[in-house]
């Protein structure tokens, strides 16, 4: 006797590609589900209803671009505009003078004695006032300078971090007082401390007997020399202290940026071959930042080739070229302004205009070279204070 079972039917569905499956599916849920789907297509975000209910921007945008290129703009013309003006009123002295206004003198006839400003006879030339710039500031890059990369290096590669932030914070802080200020204070208690403490030790160096026999060759010793002269105080010495005091925070939070730049694995590197802290930071730190150093010392000669008031304070400001440091002088700034608005004739004001256009032209020339400089460090990485 045979005994049928009945087994059931096993199929296998084909599998379907993705497309034929969203093909399928919406083919199949479209008839059963008709209006469902026309909902899900029509539905509209808040975020989409938002940027539609506001219409075409285009124009705002156009706007908005060209009020930006108008902004960025203005710098230019602002920069031209007071290029031409100074050209246009320093024609007057151009055309007298010329080019050796920035380094011829007279003589005076009767005390054979160099005459280099004599606004009375119209004597104008602008030997004294670069020559009282050039030395207040190289005194004030031989101060600073020293200073500024010791603390930068002790700010990025020794100071606690506890005490980083807020001796960074002191630092910038110098950089933030008002001249008039940094003036009032070197009368007050920078001059009094030269003339009665520091340039006394000077003058005994440099006027030693035994000094001026070994170095007198030189010039730069005994009575005629770098501390000759009538100890006033006020002169090219307390200009140049002062100027080393304000360009201070300068050079030290540029050389900070570009040695924070300096890539870790530099130092690693050189701790690894057995450096001492050291010759790390002379090695790996200082020779990969030098660039960036010169010029945030660049940058902060041309903070000092400006600087006016505080200059015009201590500087003595007497038109006369001395070898002493303890001497009075001039500087470009100070010049300007002791005696612009004191200029009677038209040929004095465009004297004095001609000096404002140099100093103009020398300090955008010496910004620029270097912002270039510590660009090429950097590029652009910001500093990083903890």
């Amino acid at each position: 006797m045979k005994v049928t079972v009945p087994l059931a039917e096993i199929r296998l569905r084909k599998p379907e590609t993705p497309s034929e499956s969203g093909l399928g599916t919406t083919s199949a849920n479209s008839g059963a589900n008709g209006t469902g789907a026309a909902s899900a297509v029509g539905h509209v975000s808040d975020v989409r209803r938002f940027l539609l209910s506001r219409g075409n921007s285009a124009i705002a945008d156009r706007a908005f671009s060209g009020v930006m290129l108008a902004c960025a703009a203005s710098i230019f013309a602002i920069v031209a505009l007071i290029a031409f003006e100074l050209i246009q009123q320093s024609q007057l002295s151009w055309h007298k003078f010329g080019l050796p206004f920035f380094y011829k003198f007279n003589i005076d006839p009767e005390t054979h004695l160099p005459l280099l400003w004599d606004p009375v006879n119209g004597t104008f030339y602008a030997l004294p006032f670069l020559y009282g710039t050039l030395v207040t500031s190289f005194v004030a890059l031989l101060i600073a300078v020293p200073l500024a990369i010791g603390v930068a290096v002790f700010l990025t590669e020794m100071c606690p971090r506890f005490l980083r932030g807020p001796l960074s914070f002191l630092t910038e802080l110098l950089a933030a007082i008002p001249s008039v200020v940094y003036g009032l204070w070197a009368i007050f208690v920078l001059v009094p401390l030269l003339r009665e403490h520091v340039n006394p030790f000077f003058i005994q160096v440099f006027s030693a007997p035994m000094t001026v026999r070994l170095f007198g060759w030189t010039g730069l010793v005994g009575d005629d020399g770098l501390f000759g002269g009538v100890n006033l105080g006020l002169g090219l010495l307390a200009a140049g202290v002062i100027l080393a005091i304000m360009i201070l925070p300068i050079i030290a939070s540029l050389t900070r940026e570009v040695m924070t730049a300096v890539p870790h694995s530099q130092r690693e590197a050189a701790l690894a071959l057995g450096s001492t802290r050291w010759e790390m930071i002379r090695i790996a730190v200082l020779r990969n930042a030098r660039i960036g150093i010169v010029g945030s010392i660049i940058l902060g000669l041309g903070r000092a080739l400006g600087e006016t008031m505080a200059v015009a304070m201590v500087i003595g400001n007497s038109a006369e070229i001395h070898r002493s440091l303890l001497s009075t002088g001039h500087s470009m700034a100070s010049v300007i302004a002791n005696e612009f608005s004191e200029a009677t004739s038209d040929m004095h004001r465009s004297a004095l205009i001609e000096i404002g256009l140099a100093l103009f032209l020398v300090t955008i020339l010496v910004n620029g070279l270097a912002r270039l400089l510590v660009w090429a460090v950097t590029r652009g990485t910001p500093a990083r204070v903890n």
